[in-house]
């Protein structure tokens, strides 16, 4: 008898042909059992199945039908017991096998139905035609051939669809885990796809929550994996989502490798998560929040870069004579002696050091101040008013023009249609 590589758990139809059934179970040497059966069958499993199991499982069960021959009862009957049982036995997605050799055309589609989110494969002995000698298998007399199909192999390609659109709502972490499942459930070959596209969705997420160097690395191994994909012809749609893909992992390469203590790209990528918490999130609060500091994050950078200065540990003698005692008296932290120097005061140095930033923001300050002003008073601020769209989107275009960034050069996360 042939042997399969042993199964999590088996769920197995059996109506009267007994012999069937314990081929296929000596066959999948499972760890857990569950039958399926009319309550006349229950007889037949203790009586011509068990004794001649190979190998018991470790933990077995049945479901009984009342009506194998209704789907409506035959579903109903399978969808309270199977979950709980499957739960209970730890049986994850992708790791049960289905047996519908004994099956009426009832119970075949409501089995296959019910067990569709664990299920992995579906099994069964069909009578073999004169000449059919290819795994050709006797069974007390009677010619079968084994047969076998993953439904989830057909099936994914909705899914898949479903975890993109996931992916494009910004819902990562959602998107994510439903791949997972997908690679829980197909057959080998495609396996490392989805692998490829939990990891892109789990990149994705990392990079949002400011996680870079894990980001970079999920990104790269998913690039490498679609572009594997793609040469034997992978979805459609793939080939379009690798350039972007790529550009993202040139830029999360730079933000990582950067050994500055003021990274030159962090600004760039503030801004950026600044707008997609505002246009794609619908999170005027969080996008709020990012935007200043996305406007603190480019004064930074360019008091470093220019002038070696670092706004979190500045020296009175590095700034304008005009600032020095306003830094002396204002900007000390008494807790570890160190001069700060806050959002305004880092803009108003650069101007006074002939940055033209720093001059800009001077001459933009009374378009801000009230845009400021509300930031502040959110409740993601200092205060108690939710913030409005509008002026997060205020505030974004002054930080465009403030900064001299073009939004086209910002990193845009890809949509996904594959």
């Amino acid at each position: 008898m042939a042997h399969d590589q042993p199964v999590k758990a088996l769920v197995i139809a059996l109506t009267g042909h007994t012999a069937a059934a314990v081929y296929s179970i000596n066959r999948l040497q499972l760890d857990s059992l569950c039958f399926v059966l009319p309550e006349g069958a229950k007889a037949l499993v203790e009586a011509d199945v068990q004794p001649k199991i190979e190998h018991m499982p470790r933990r077995w069960d049945w479901v009984v039908l009342a009506e194998t021959d209704e789907f409506v009862s035959c579903y109903r009957a399978l969808a309270q017991a199977l979950p709980e049982m499957l739960r209970t036995w730890d049986v994850q997605p992708g790791e049960l096998v289905v047996d519908v050799t004994g099956a009426t055309p009832a119970m075949a589609g409501a089995l296959t139905l019910a067990t569709l989110s664990h299920s992995s494969r579906v099994v069964s002995l069909v009578p073999a035609r004169e000449g059919q000698e290819e795994d050709r298998i006797d069974i007390a007399g009677q010619p079968f051939l084994w047969t076998q199909g993953n439904p989830w192999d057909e099936a994914a390609s909705v899914s898949r669809r479903e975890g993109c659109e996931l992916f494009n709502r910004g819902l990562f972490a959602a998107s994510a885990k439903l791949f997972r499942e997908l690679e829980a459930r197909v057959s080998g070959g495609q396996k490392p796809l989805y692998r490829a596209f939990a990891d892109l969705a789990d990149g994705y997420d990392l990079w949002e929550r400011f996680q870079y160097r894990q980001a970079w690395e999920k990104l790269k191994h998913a690039v490498k994996a679609f572009e594997m994909a793609a040469l034997w012809g992978g979805p459609p749609g793939l080939k379009a989502v690798l350039p972007p893909i790529k550009a993202n992992v040139g830029f999360l390469e730079k933000l990582v490798l950067d050994p500055a203590p003021v990274k030159d790209m962090q600004p760039i990528d503030l801004l950026a998560h600044a707008g997609r918490r505002l246009r794609g999130a619908h999170d005027p609060e969080t996008a709020m929040v990012s935007l200043v500091r996305a406007l603190e994050a480019f004064a930074q950078r360019q008091l470093f870069k220019q002038h070696q200065i670092k706004t979190w540990d500045v020296l009175p003698e590095q700034l304008p004579e005009a600032l020095r005692e306003t830094c002396r008296t204002c900007w000390l932290e008494d807790l570890d002696g160190k001069y700060k120097l806050p959002l305004q005061a880092q803009f108003r140095v650069l101007a006074g050091l002939g940055d033209q930033m720093g001059q800009a923001f001077l001459r933009e300050w009374p378009t801000m101040k009230p845009l400021l002003d509300a930031a502040s008073h959110a409740v993601l601020g200092h205060g108690f008013e939710p913030v409005k769209a509008e002026r997060v989107q205020q505030l974004y275009d002054v930080v465009l023009r403030l900064t001299g960034v073009h939004e086209a050069s910002l990193p845009k996360f890809p949509t996904l249609n594959v």
